[in-house]
């Protein structure tokens, strides 16, 4: 251990043996960077957090006693250990030479505090390092001075800048085992430094570095190389610009996460401040309503402030009662962010099934969730080549641009500007799985120029005109189950009862309004969102609605009970067995399907997803259809 730090180490060591609470105080203030380390498999980041943590003397006695037994030799002091152990997960992930997850690990130096996350180098989990990348301010992208560039080395950078992070390091590691040549360090940069430049990183920071050995981490230069005369990481990680201090600078922005009212005279809506800061006083805006009013007080557990900034988590209280829930979010009143449904955006796919076209998924971005429909790529990106290459959909860690539909109106601002109201998450609806990452870059300009058009007499007024309550009753089976011959069966039941109604049928609409889709995935996926808006806007008219579709996939037909009012949406499986189904036969489409002549066949080639909790099931095998058609209407009776 040098002098220089075994000095600091000892005065730290007085001051917490002399004042605690000086010391305490003293911690407490300190800035708090968040970095990542990103790179390819074994170039070395866990052992340059092992070291990073060792040299901060954030382990214990019994951890280094326990990590003695390996036989790399410290270049300070001698001791064996290997710094890798200080960080990296199961010892099945050691095995394969990967980290399967993002290990966050917490050190400090007298100047600043760290959280830094060691994120996974092989592609296969390209999905955790953006999860690491997310909230960081800077990121140490890590290259084995042996291998050069490589390409997990080019997907990370590409992601850290489409991130938006704008401090990069680029620690060439490993110095010690290439002699700590000068020439192979330069090398490195130029070819790093030409790929930058085509990316669009504006800057970044080399160094030379030995993880292992300690070159150029704690104090630099070091004696191994007198041609290097930049700083040390630590001293590089202690002087760099935090996301707070540039997001204090930007308009006040506060996503709402919960309304606080303890009682009957309190009524507060706290949230974390993204950007900017408030005052009591403050002129502010309500989006996306646009209501406006003006701050009361800031309200906090020790209790209220004369101003908040980017980064606190406040209570705000305003002057007038104005409509205000999660989901929205608070802004400076005279210089608001937009409020769109249709963008482009940048996605980066996480998920190991294929993005599905049209498919219905949650949008989560800061406190606002939405159901949101991603459309066909424009491109997607070859990080080795940066070439925009043409795409039906979007694969494992493909990175893409596509348009982006949400169902209701979000209160955003593209991600270069703002992360919180730019970043976005997409989740499946039915595993809840979170299958991509995203980042807003503008909305599209029709979205600004349709709006809706209020009419007097509404979707209440023509169910009353028709005594009854507007209803979709949603039949799915395979094909040959039945479902049109019972459909067919209830709308003449209900037409005696004198109910208003209409049966969509999937044959029947692709005669007119679906004509153009075929029976791929994403065509299925667009022919059910048509019929349910379709379906909608019927019971908007006041109408009992029919529609008998195979519907193959939950998701879809998950998607159409969204649009609707609750309890609107009526799921009736039709369950036959595919063997019954196949015997039926009447159209003779199985009996193609099994020659081959029919592609995409539900049931064959193609797979049907029957519901999980449907309303209602009816069985084709013990029914009839009438049977069939009296057991719905007495289930859905009465429907006023």
């Amino acid at each position: 251990m040098t002098e220089q730090k075994t000095d600091v180490i000892y005065q730290t060591d007085a001051l917490i043996a002399e004042d605690i609470d000086a010391y305490l105080e003293t911690h407490q203030h300190k800035s708090m960077l968040r970095f990542i380390t990103c790179g390819s498999v074994d170039d070395g980041k866990s052992t340059l957090i092992g070291r990073l943590l060792y040299d901060s003397k954030m382990i214990f006695e019994d951890q280094l006693e326990a990590l003695s037994n390996d036989s790399k030799k410290v270049g300070t002091q001698g001791q064996d250990i290997d710094f890798a152990l200080l960080v990296d997960g199961l010892a099945a992930e050691r095995e394969q030479g990967i980290t399967i997850d993002v290990a966050y690990r917490f050190f400090n130096t007298e100047k600043r505090k760290f959280i830094v996350a060691d994120c996974p180098g092989h592609e296969q989990y390209t999905r955790n390092m953006v999860t690491g990348a997310s909230s960081a301010d800077l990121a140490v992208v890590m290259i084995d001075a042996r291998k050069g560039v490589l390409v997990q080395t080019r997907r990370h950078s590409y992601l850290c800048h489409l991130i938006g992070i704008k401090n990069i390091v680029l620690a060439v590691n490993k110095m010690d085992l290439v002699d700590y040549d000068q020439a192979t360090f330069d090398r490195i940069v130029a070819d790093y430094a030409a790929f930058a430049e085509e990316i669009g990183i504006e800057s970044f920071t080399a160094m030379p570095i030995s993880g292992f050995r300690g070159d150029n981490i704690t104090i630099a230069p070091s004696e191994n190389t007198p041609w290097y005369d930049g700083p040390s990481l630590v001293e590089h990680l202690e002087s760099v610009e935090v996301l707070a201090d540039v997001a204090a600078d930007k308009p006040f922005r506060m996503p709402v996460q919960w309304v606080n009212r303890p009682n009957l005279d309190f009524r507060g809506f706290s949230g974390l401040i993204s950007t900017g800061s408030i005052k009591p006083g403050d002129a502010v805006r309500v989006l996306p309503s646009g209501k406006t009013s003006t701050v009361k007080s800031i309200v906090t557990f020790d209790g209220e402030l004369d101003e908040a900034v980017a980064g606190q988590s406040v209570t705000i209280t305003l002057n007038d009662e104005i409509d205000c829930s999660r989901g929205d979010v608070l802004c400076v009143a005279d210089n608001p962010p937009e409020t769109a449904d249709q963008f482009e955006a940048t996605l980066v796919w996480l998920n190991d099934e294929d993005m599905h076209v049209g498919r219905g998924y949650w949008l989560k971005l800061g406190t606002q969730t939405v159901s949101a429909t991603v459309q066909q790529p424009k491109y997607r990106i070859d990080v080795n080549t940066m070439d925009e290459l043409a795409a039906k959909t979007l694969s494992l860690n493909d990175i893409g641009v596509a348009e982006v539909y949400s169902d209701k109106p979000l209160v955003f601002e593209a991600y270069e500007t703002n992360r919180t109201l730019g970043g976005f998450i997409l989740i499946d609806k039915i595993t809840n799985a979170t299958v991509a990452a995203g980042m807003l870059n503008f909305s599209l300009r029709r979205s600004q120029n349709v709006h809706w058009q209020a009419t007097d007499i509404t979707r209440e007024h023509h169910a009353n005109m028709k005594n009854q309550t507007p209803r979709v009753l949603w039949f799915t089976g395979l094909s040959g189950s039945g479902k049109s011959t019972i459909a067919n069966e209830v709308e003449k039941k209900l037409a005696l009862m004198n109910r208003h109604t209409f049966l969509l049928d999937g044959d029947n609409v692709r005669h007119g309004l679906n004509k153009d889709l075929g029976f791929t995935e994403a065509d299925r996926i667009e022919n059910i969102r048509r019929v349910g808006e379709v379906a909608r806007l019927m019971t908007d008219a006041g109408l009992i609605v029919l529609t008998a579709f195979i519907s193959p996939f939950r998701a879809e037909r998950q998607m159409v009970r969204s649009m609707l009012e609750d309890a609107e949406f009526i799921e009736i499986f039709v369950d036959t067995p595919l063997e019954v189904a196949e015997k039926r036969d009447v159209k003779g489409l199985y009996k193609k399907a099994r020659s081959g002549e029919l592609k995409n066949f539900t049931g064959i080639d193609s797979p049907y997803e029957p519901p999980l909790k449907p309303e209602i099931t009816v069985n084709t095998v013990a029914m009839t259809p009438e049977e069939a058609a009296d057991h719905i209407i007495k289930q859905i009776l009465p429907l006023k």
